[in-house]
């Protein structure tokens, strides 16, 4: 695993974990969606794919 790879994880894990910012299941996807799209320029990444990470992390999350 590359470095890039690691700290692309390491930020993503971060990202689900404070993709739970909200009340709602709508709030909590919007709130994951910016936090994944900053990670996602952050590292470099594709950052409608780290979006729809974070959205994803904050939909399930309670």
């Amino acid at each position: 695993m590359t470095r890039l790879h690691t700290i692309t994880a390491v930020s993503l894990l971060g990202a689900a974990l404070l993709a739970g910012c909200g009340d709602s299941y709508g709030e909590r996807a919007l709130t994951g969606a910016g936090i994944g799209a900053g990670v996602g320029a952050a590292t470099g990444n594709d950052i409608g794919t780290s979006a729809a990470v974070g959205a994803g992390a904050g939909i399930l999350t309670k």
